[in-house]
């Protein structure tokens, strides 16, 4: 099966920013959305921003609105999550994963997981 690749994690210190990327040959695909989630050290996997590709419609979690964009770049069949201000409350093994529910926050709806890449912020 093909997995979207999450990738552009690193160490750095609160405050800084990163940003991840996310590949695969299904972004190809049309009407499909696109989420990251992230699963925190001994928490449970949550979901984190949507870009659904009909309409690029846009939208985050409470916990990263107004410090995390997420963006596509159709040419390089490449969707990114651009995060600034970043705290150590965002450490998390990051994921991307595709979905055929319009907006959809519920990780059962998405497909194409990939390993996952990690973000580590100090304080």
């Amino acid at each position: 099966e093909v997995q979207l690749q999450a990738s552009g994690g690193g160490l750095v210190q609160a405050g800084e920013s990163l940003r991840l990327s996310c590949s695969g040959s299904t972004l190809t695909l049309e009407g499909r959305g696109i989420g990251w989630f992230r699963q925190a050290p001994g928490k449970e996997r949550e979901w984190v921003s949507y870009r659904g590709s009909r309409d690029g419609t846009r939208t985050y979690a409470d916990s990263v609105m107004g410090r995390f964009t997420i963006s596509e770049d159709v040419d390089e069949n490449t969707v990114y999550l651009q995060m600034n201000s970043l705290k150590p409350e965002d450490t998390a093994l990051y994921y991307c994963a595709l979905t055929w529910q319009y907006g959809s926050q519920r990780q059962e709806e998405y497909h194409y997981w990939g390993q996952g890449t990690l973000v580590t912020v100090s304080s």
